[in-house]
């Protein structure tokens, strides 16, 4: 599971650019800081590899290496 802080990011875009799945694309709704927050779109493409976590310099996203496939 892919989570996007809303109050920590800034809209730079270095997860929609970095995710090698391109799970990622901008959202239509306006943040609280007044940016489109990257929202996860293609979540069962991700791979849980942490690069957007990890690229992301305000730590505004969190990915939980779970699988919870039944």
């Amino acid at each position: 599971m892919i989570t996007v802080n809303e109050n920590l990011c800034k809209g730079c875009n270095l997860c929609t650019e970095f995710c090698p799945q391109k799970v990622y694309k901008e959202s239509e709704k306006l943040g609280k800081k007044g940016i489109h927050v990257p929202v996860p779109v293609d979540e069962e493409k991700c791979k849980k590899c942490g690069l957007c976590a990890l690229m992301c310099p305000d730590q505004a996203i969190r990915v939980d290496e779970e699988d919870n496939d039944e």
